[in-house]
């Protein structure tokens, strides 16, 4: 499977990222009729994108209702085995941008991702965990930009050393920050 192969041949940053490529390949091995379905409601493969502009000096990233941060896109495999076709689909939707691409078609960050128990569409949503894979993406700042209201807030471009205080989220800046790093090559990718 093409996500498979794609975890196998990413090179890990740092401990954090060995250890959990370690964890999602075994979850993965463990389960392999439900790792790319919500259906697994302990973990699920899903997949963000991290949209920036074509300067590299500024991120496109939405105000998410649920967890009320200026967040990435991203989304939930649903049993699509090209991690990138959903992140990019997930980027489109949630951002009304239609021509957005990948910077380069490889994984940029492997982790896993705590998520809150949480209410949605009127259902509670059990704490679990997202094994997530994701891409940088980039668009032109001059793309028209339209709000997904069933999932957002708001959006907009936030220049990338702002990016930190616009997050809630610690454990996500930390990823943020590796991927701005990765997207200006100061960190070469796998």
């Amino acid at each position: 499977m093409k996500y498979i192969q794609q975890i196998l041949e990413y090179q890990p940053d740092n401990e954090q990222e060995e250890k959990e490529k370690s964890v999602i390949l075994n979850y993965i091995e463990q389960f392999p009729q439900n790792i790319l379905l919500r259906d697994n409601v302990f973990a699920h493969i899903s997949s963000s994108g991290f949209i920036m502009n074509t300067n590299l000096d500024k991120v496109l990233m939405i105000h998410h209702k649920i967890y009320d941060t200026w967040t990435w896109t991203g989304g939930h495999a649903d049993g699509d085995t090209d991690l990138l076709h959903i992140a990019l689909k997930e980027a489109r939707e949630e951002t009304g941008v239609t021509h957005i691409q990948p910077l380069f078609d490889k994984i940029a960050s492997l982790d896993i991702l705590p998520v809150w128990g949480h209410e949605k569409n009127g259902e509670y949503v059990a704490t679990h965990l997202h094994l997530n894979l994701a891409y940088i993406l980039m668009t032109d700042e001059k793309e028209k930009l339209k709000i997904n209201h069933k999932e957002t807030n708001d959006l907009k471009w936030i220049p990338i050393h702002q990016v930190a205080s616009y997050s809630n989220e610690p454990y996500l800046i930390t990823i943020y920050d590796k991927l701005i790093r990765k997207a200006l090559g100061t960190v070469p990718v796998a």
